[in-house]
């Protein structure tokens, strides 16, 4: 599927669809019904919109909608979008999402008047909020399916009045839009991918054969032996049990322009690409569901192949910790004591705990990049969903500035991120009485917060690091218009990518 600019636009684009923007405003009284606000139509547009008798009932208020043609035989579609004033960029993403969806059901190819729904005056803004709301809202998974069901909307056109020398400036914000939403949706294959397929070897070959693609970028794969070499005892202990090798995928991707003052961003992402529990093992109703468990890797992957396409001004290194966490004869059995990478001895009293685990090593390992700053991502713990619900990503860590720079990419790109303390008790809580460290807390409370003091443990003192439990958000988002019902959400994708291009 397209998305076309038509600058300078003198005709309507599609002999299909023409999607128009309508707004309302409240009555002089209380009581007086809303008013339709549609004085940025074309005189046709208002004139075969005023020869139905039935138009009289549609205002322009927000969630509303109306069907009329054209004498040219064009259907208009006038959406209403409520107060112009109150419109806001995650509502616009929702709306054209919703758009998108009622379109392309039915038609081939259909035509938006872009003047009319530009947000605050900013063409540029509203260009890269739609496009990235329909390139996200066209994603499905059906590659396991024996009848597919193809969309066929082929071509989505931008008409506006705006000058043609706009163009340029335009077309990178939808080239831009493009490799983010491209990636989104390799994510949401990647968590989508079943565990019988996409096992660690199978995941890592995946990752290796698309990153390959990108310029600058350079592919390295540890695998059982090199993670022996590396001492990676926490790794390697959750991979005990399982029938595949593990993966230690790092990517490294250099600007064309590097200077001193170049930054450095580390990305590491959970990939356990299913969890059984290990001999903790987990109850029949929450073991469904599990291959969404290396949702932080592919969001960090995501975010690490969207900034390089983006030419992101920065140095990235993103390191992917893949595994199972299986039952065997050879599995890690629970009071277990391991050594980590960086030499602290660990109790693993719960092989549910493994995650923690896996990226210990994994953070250990890329402090020896030395990064400016480390990110890690993880459907960490049950416990976040508790404190914060389903839709929002938790965010722990030992620097306020680069947490307060997560949260303000965040909010620019209308994800929800949300602060969790971590506190010199619960640090204390994950100290062992025979070993160094445990991999449990003394209690259920604060859940989130206590796997973050562990993974403290393992972050050099002079690097920043933030930790985002992405457990709630990572599938299941659909009263999101732009992410699927069911499956793979794709969040927090858009926040790193900002966060990287911004850094």
């Amino acid at each position: 599927m397209d998305i076309i600019l038509n600058l300078n636009a003198k005709s309507y684009s599609s002999d299909e669809v023409l999607v128009v923007a309508a707004y309302s405003k409240a009555g002089k009284q209380k009581k007086d019904p809303a008013q339709l606000v549609n004085s940025h139509w074309s005189s046709d547009l208002k004139e075969a919109f005023s020869a139905i008798n039935a138009a009289a009932t549609f205002t322009g208020t927000a969630g509303t909608k109306f069907l009329f043609p054209l004498a040219s035989g064009e259907m208009v579609l006038a959406w209403g979008l409520g107060e112009k004033s109150k419109l806001s960029s995650e509502s616009l993403r929702k709306e054209s999402a919703k758009i998108y969806s009622l379109v392309s059901s039915g038609h081939a190819e259909a035509a938006l008047q872009l003047d009319g729904f530009t947000l605050k005056g900013n063409l540029e803004k509203t260009v890269g909020i739609i496009s990235e709301a329909v390139g996200m809202t066209a994603y499905s998974y059906d590659k396991h399916k024996s009848k597919k069901s193809p969309c066929k909307f082929k071509k989505l056109f931008l008409d506006s009045s705006a000058a043609k020398s706009k163009a340029k400036k335009l077309q990178a914000v939808l080239d831009a839009k493009k490799n983010l939403t491209d990636s989104i949706a390799i994510a949401r294959d990647f968590v989508n991918d079943p565990p019988n397929i996409q096992s660690s070897v199978y995941y890592a070959k995946e990752v290796e054969k698309d990153a390959k693609k990108l310029k600058r970028v350079k592919v390295k794969i540890l695998g059982k032996p090199e993670l022996k070499k590396e001492k990676m005892g926490m790794f390697l202990s959750v991979n005990a049990g399982s029938g595949f090798d593990p993966r230690l995928v790092h990517l490294t991707y250099t600007p064309a322009k590097v200077t001193k003052k170049t930054k450095h961003v580390a990305l590491v992402g959970k990939g356990l690409v299913f969890d059984t529990g290990g001999y903790s093992l987990k109850p029949a109703a929450a073991m469904a569901g599990m291959k969404f468990d290396m949702a932080g890797s592919a969001t960090v992957y995501a975010a690490f192949r969207a900034a390089v396409l983006n030419n992101a001004p920065v140095k990235i290194s993103c390191f992917l910790g893949m595994t199972d966490n299986a039952v065997n004869s050879f599995a890690t059995m629970p009071d277990s004591i391991v050594t980590a990478r960086n030499g602290k001895t660990v109790e693993v009293l719960n092989t549910d705990a493994e995650g923690r685990l896996v990226l210990g090593d994994v953070l250990d390992y890329a402090c020896d990049q030395k990064p400016d700053c480390i990110i890690d991502a993880a459907t960490l713990t049950g416990a976040v969903l508790i404190a914060l619900g389903t839709e929002v990503c938790g965010l722990m860590g030992n620097d306020k500035k680069l947490r307060d720079n997560l949260m303000k990419s965040a909010a620019a790109t209308d994800e929800y991120m949300w602060q969790l303390p971590i506190i010199e008790e619960w640090r204390d809580d994950m100290k062992s009485n025979i070993a160094d460290l445990k991999n449990i807390g003394g209690s259920r409370w604060g859940g989130s917060a206590k796997a973050a003091a562990f993974l403290e443990n393992f972050v050099k003192d002079d690097i920043s690091w933030a930790h985002l439990d992405i457990a709630g958000c990572a599938g299941d988002q659909g009263h999101l218009p732009y992410c699927p019902k069911k499956g793979a959400s794709g969040l927090v994708v858009r926040s790193l990518e900002h966060f990287i291009q911004n850094a």
